[in-house]
């Protein structure tokens, strides 16, 4: 799970805390991952920290399920991929759920299990949760992926298109393996994937809410309000 990012655009609030503590529907953004990745059957999560790597881990203290493991990146901030690769003997051999804590979720169907289920190595080398661009809270782009009919993610080039992504996926260690730790970018090993027609896709059955600004937490907290069941998720 990526916590170790700045939070640049959370700011003022993330001048105090790190984002992954930004509380929504009174709920840290980093618990609510979690809590989605123990319904999902996920015995041990891999957390990186960086900044402010004492609240988070203070924060994770009091967690008993899924275990959590820290990765300490407090001397260098590695970006996704770098730390990926520095968590990679964490992993094994086995694909992985990649999490990413600035985004909540409504489901009218389990989404982690749902990917976990269409997961098929032979033909992907990245699976994606996806969401509505246009029914998306918070989403202020013109959306990143559309989909072919056998599932397979294709990169936006121009335009506005149906599918952005929604912050979670599984992904191949093999992809790391031969990696040299540096900081080191993730999304173009989707695009790379996407290429090759290895990306794929599955769509959140609800409503997806990005949390990445101060506007986006008042969104977010507004769709709580408004009874907005199971708004959870990482």
């Amino acid at each position: 799970m990526f916590a170790a990012g700045l939070g640049t655009r959370m700011r003022p609030i993330t001048d105090t805390i790190p984002k992954p503590l930004v509380k929504v529907g009174g709920k840290t953004m980093l618990d609510h991952m979690l809590d989605r990745l123990e319904e999902a059957g996920v015995e041990r999560a891999v957390v990186n920290v960086h900044y402010r790597a004492d609240q988070i881990e203070a924060a994770l203290k009091g967690r008993s399920h899924p275990e959590v493991v820290v990765s300490d990146e407090r001397e260098l901030l590695l970006d996704q991929a770098g730390g990926i690769i520095k968590a990679l003997p964490e992993f094994g051999r086995e694909p992985f759920f990649i999490c990413n804590t600035d985004a909540l979720w409504q489901e009218t169907s389990p989404t982690l299990r749902r990917l976990a289920a269409a997961w098929d190595g032979d033909r992907m080398d990245v699976l994606l949760m996806v969401a509505s661009t246009d029914t998306s809270i918070g989403v202020d782009w013109d959306g990143d992926f559309s989909m072919a009919g056998d599932g397979r993610l294709i990169r936006r080039q121009e335009g506005r298109v149906p599918f952005v992504y929604a912050g979670v996926g599984i992904i191949k260690p093999a992809l790391f393996e031969t990696l040299e730790l540096r900081v080191l970018k993730l999304a173009p090993f989707f695009f790379a994937a996407a290429a090759q027609n290895r990306l794929f896709g599955v769509a959140l059955e609800g409503t997806w809410l990005h949390v990445g600004t101060p506007q986006a937490v008042g969104e977010a907290e507004a769709a709580f309000a408004a009874g907005l069941d199971g708004a959870e998720g990482g």
